[in-house]
């Protein structure tokens, strides 16, 4: 009877939660709860972190939902760190760009350099700083709360960072910056922007990845994605734009390529549900 009473709270839990398209690969260890960003691995794992008050670690887990290692980053300090993103190079970059209420100064991007080796207990970091010049307050007032930022990617030798809206009416712009992706200082450049739907809760863009083969980029929200093809760089929002209902009401947080034409998402734990990994094939336009 205990089984049975078990497997009924199962069923009920799934039942509770609405995946939509997705399909659920595995659950998340434990310390992935808060998980922010990930990037392919070897095409069989995922290098991962967590956001805001989480540890300065890069966790490496297998698509099966298992923890292989995790790697203290050192030089570097865990502000907001909110996406991933890697060059042909195997270079990593920790987008420590989190800024919900739009009053940061210290944006930053953390480059490690690779091929990484899953051995060694640490990473060293260097550091590119940068500041976007059309910000002129700390915060603005609330409908110029442009510059909150969880999704980036690596392209041609830049790193492509698409801000998050949380302007107050929602005016659901998001705005394209690019930086050099090497150690340094910089005024990002202003290279594009784009609207994704007018709903504040699903049209903010969460994450960002560009696929292997440089002819897709995925951007994500709550419940939604958006696909670039046919776009050249810098601006790519001036591309062919695919955009997809998940059918889901789960907090996604991360994308990246499994390969081209298939993407895997991760969530956050949120209300009893989530902290899955998850695999989507891209529909044909």
């Amino acid at each position: 009877m205990k089984r049975l009473y078990n497997l009924s709270i199962l069923v009920f839990a799934v039942s509770c939660s609405n995946y939509g398209q997705l399909t659920i690969i595995s659950d998340l260890p434990s310390e992935l709860d808060e998980n922010s960003g990930m990037v392919l691995h070897n095409n069989s794992e995922v290098w991962m972190i967590e956001d805001n008050g989480n540890k300065d670690k890069l966790y490496r887990v297998n698509l099966k939902g298992k923890m292989l290692s995790d790697h203290k980053i050192t030089d570097a300090k865990n502000h907001d760190w909110e996406d991933l993103a890697k060059d042909a190079d195997g270079n990593l970059y920790i987008g420590d760009f989190g800024n919900n209420a739009n009053e940061r100064k210290n944006l930053r991007i953390y480059k490690i350099k690779g091929p990484l080796d899953p051995e060694d207990e640490k990473f060293r970091a260097e550091r590119i700083e940068f500041n976007y010049p059309e910000q002129k307050k700390f915060p603005p007032k609330k409908s110029k709360r442009l510059y909150d930022t969880e999704a980036f990617f690596y392209a041609q030798d830049h790193l492509y960072i698409i801000t998050k809206n949380r302007t107050r009416p929602f005016n659901a712009e998001a705005l394209i910056y690019k930086v050099p992706a090497k150690k340094g200082k910089y005024k990002a450049e202003l290279v594009g922007k784009f609207k994704a739907c007018e709903d504040m809760n699903r049209c903010v863009v969460t994450a960002a990845d560009i696929s292997e083969d440089g002819s897709k980029i995925a951007l994500l929200g709550y419940g939604r994605l958006w696909i670039f093809t046919e776009f050249e760089l810098d601006d790519f929002s001036k591309g062919r734009l695919q955009s997809i209902d998940l059918q889901t009401n789960t907090q996604l947080e991360a994308v990246c390529f499994l390969n081209d034409s298939t993407l895997l998402l991760s969530d956050e734990r949120s209300h009893g549900t989530g902290q899955n990994l998850y695999k989507f094939k891209i529909p044909k336009p």
